[in-house]
């Protein structure tokens, strides 16, 4: 039983939903150990949404909101810890989740379809159902990707990845917006834009800046994204962990 006095509690909440996802065969052994080096750089920047981080939200909605095929991919943390923040972005925009997993079993396929299916996201790509291709230039279990989903699309949400497949992605000519609270890794770098926060804190905020942007002009959204610069944003980031420790 969580003591909600804890002055960590809502951290302590998110461990016990990733227990959880464990548990149900959802999470991967290896997804515990990346939730606690999130944690890690989530105590650096003060476990809060920074002022950057907000203003690069806001970006990432104008993108969303501007590309013809966006498309939500997601993983056993994701599953974990906001299932229910992706499918209502996933309405929101009208825009298809697609499971990719680095360990892929049958088992956690279909535990983690069955969490999105419940939600009721109407197009859930990367089931054992569905037609694959592999990325090109990745080896490795993240490689397949369904035909109508990432292969197809012009941009992808990737949060809590691997640098390894965002790499590959971008070279492939595709943007990524990822979520990554370690400024610093291969993931953060090489992303269009890159959201350095926390998951959990994110997803509400990012759908609060698409209804806030969903009846802008166009043009608006392009100029928002035209003066954006990734590397500034990181560069920031990095910036505002210095400046707590100054």
């Amino acid at each position: 039983m969580l003591n909600k006095d804890h002055p960590r509690y809502e951290s302590l909440v998110y461990r016990e939903k990733i227990v959880e996802a464990h548990k149900n065969g959802i999470l991967a052994d290896s997804g515990m150990i990346a939730h606690g080096r999130g944690e890690t750089f989530d105590y650096l920047i003060g476990e809060k949404t920074t002022e950057n981080s907000l203003n690069t939200i806001e970006v990432a909605a104008c993108y969303f909101l501007t590309r013809k095929r966006p498309v939500l991919s997601v993983n056993g943390n994701t599953t974990a810890l906001v299932s229910e923040d992706i499918a209502k972005l996933s309405e929101l925009l009208d825009i298809p989740v697609e499971i990719n997993l680095y360990y892929r079993t049958p088992e956690r396929i279909k535990n983690i379809e069955k969490v999105y299916r419940e939600l009721g996201v109407k197009e859930l790509l990367g089931t054992d159902d569905d037609d694959f291709i592999d990325t090109p230039d990745l080896n490795g279990p993240r490689s397949p990707v369904s035909i109508e989903g990432i292969n197809k699309s012009d941009l992808i949400f990737v949060p809590l990845e691997d640098g390894d497949r965002a790499e590959k992605l971008v070279a492939s000519g595709k943007e990524i917006i990822s979520v990554d609270l370690n400024p610093l890794s291969r993931t953060a770098q090489t992303s269009t834009v890159t959201l350095v926060d926390n998951i959990v804190r994110v997803m509400p905020q990012l759908i609060k800046s698409v209804n806030k942007h969903m009846d802008c002009d166009k043009s608006i959204l392009l100029e928002k994204i035209s003066n954006f610069n990734n590397k500034d944003n990181l560069n920031t980031a990095i910036h505002d962990i210095i400046k707590r420790f100054e």
